[in-house]
């Protein structure tokens, strides 16, 4: 994605409507280091090389990442 891109006022307005989680699903789901990892995740997992419940569990602390329900 070109850098103009980020500094235009499309995503401007599309940024500022989102709240935290929103925010935060845009900035990993554009992060390559994130994106990197997921995929060794995946694949780590179809393979069964690992305990897929503690590579997720890793995963998750590496990243501060949090799935919960909560109704507001």
């Amino acid at each position: 994605m070109p850098t103009s891109f980020w500094r235009s006022p499309e995503l401007r307005d599309h940024i500022s409507r989102l709240d935290r989680s929103g925010f935060a699903v845009e900035f990993l789901r554009r992060n390559t280091t994130y994106r990197r990892d997921h995929a060794r995740l995946q694949r780590r997992i179809a393979r069964r090389d690992v305990d897929a419940d503690a590579e997720c569990a890793a995963f998750v602390r590496r990243w501060g990442l949090c799935f919960c329900s909560c109704s507001r």
